[in-house]
């Protein structure tokens, strides 16, 4: 990799809830980053995250900000509605990317993305922190060694509390956060056109990511059921997917949990060990057919959910000083088992993947 000079100079276009809580105060906190602009449909609303995060460029158009003069990187951060074109824009004028979940709405358009970057030679990186945890990546790492072998099963479970904003009930996030600065705007979460959907666009975006991240293995089919509980959006999803090697998966994931009792239990099942992760309470295990039971030490409660994680190697990654830890193609997986998903559980029918 080739290192370039820095700062890099960012604009985040979608200046909203979570760019605030955590896209743009990891800029700032960033030693080779600058926040050059910021992007909000609401020009008060761009003016004073501008004035408050020392921006130098408030603004509402996302072109505008695009053809800025010595813009070199872009954070995606509007709603998923907006993903696909905007990404799309600031690739084809040789910009890095920093996507937001979902991808996009559909897998062709995810795979375009992808393509596009490396048509361009930039980054193109999924905002997915769970990607950064040490956890995470050591039994990544553990998986490409053959330590467990031959992955034969993963069992993941992923819970949230966000029905409230699937169902539109209310907009406050539900992250464990207080004061927040911005809150999501009526529909970011509940109106499909915008949303994509439920649960299967908002969390298991986060799930099947995850499963290429850990193993690099593609879905190769997907069965699902959703229940809507009254809502247009799905509220509770089950999945059964196969990887391309054959190995059985199974998601099942809901917002619809107290945040006192929030899971992500991850079991993967190999032909030398099964690896059990607990990733809300920031536990790992390795248990070996051969040999002793190996417990990695817990994470920090600030190390759980690394929200950050995803920008600083994004400006890194952008520099040449690191490997993309989140690559687009992660997020090109999740949204072919979302789009699969979406029409088994219409058609109850299992639904091949084709790469």
């Amino acid at each position: 990799m080739s290192e370039r000079p820095s700062p890099l100079q960012v604009g985040v276009i979608g200046a909203g809830w979570w760019a605030t809580f955590a896209h743009i105060p990891a800029i700032l906190a960033h030693p080779r980053a600058e926040l050059l602009a910021v992007q909000s449909r609401s020009l008060s609303k761009a003016d004073r995250v501008a004035n408050d995060f020392g921006a130098k460029h408030a603004l509402t158009d996302p072109v505008e900000l695009l053809d800025l003069p010595g813009l070199d990187a872009v954070v995606v951060s509007t709603t998923p509605n907006m993903h696909y074109a905007q990404a799309k824009a600031a690739l084809q004028r040789g910009k890095h990317v920093l996507i937001e979940k979902p991808m996009t709405f559909t897998a062709a358009e995810a795979k375009e993305l992808c393509d596009l970057a490396d048509a361009q030679g930039v980054q193109l990186l999924i905002s997915c922190p769970w990607h950064f945890t040490p956890h995470g990546i050591e039994v990544r790492e553990m998986i490409r060694r053959g330590e467990l072998g031959e992955i034969r099963m993963i069992s993941l479970l992923m819970t949230n509390p966000i029905d409230k904003l699937l169902k539109g009930i209310n907009t406050t996030p539900t992250h464990g956060q207080d004061n927040v600065y911005i809150q999501p705007c009526h529909g970011s979460y509940n109106e499909p056109a915008i949303a994509g959907g439920g649960q299967i666009y908002c969390q298991i975006s986060h799930a099947a990511a995850y499963l290429t991240f850990l193993t690099g293995l593609r879905p190769g089919e997907v069965f699902a059921r959703f229940e809507n509980e009254g809502s247009v959006n799905d509220i509770y999803d089950a999945l059964t997917v196969t990887l391309e090697n054959g190995a059985l998966v199974s998601i099942a994931s809901t917002g619809a949990t107290p945040m006192s009792e929030r899971n992500y239990e991850v079991r993967v099942y190999g032909t030398k060990g099964i690896f059990l992760l607990e990733l809300w309470k920031g536990e790992a295990v390795f248990v070996p057919f051969e040999g002793e039971r190996r417990v990695l030490p817990p994470l920090p409660a600030e190390g759980i959910y690394p929200d950050r994680g995803p920008l600083d190697n994004f400006v890194d990654a952008a520099l040449g000083l690191a490997p993309n830890g989140s690559e687009g193609r992660l997020g090109y997986a999740a949204m072919q088992v979302i789009e699969a998903a979406v029409e088994s559980a219409k058609t109850n029918r299992p639904v091949k993947v084709f790469t």
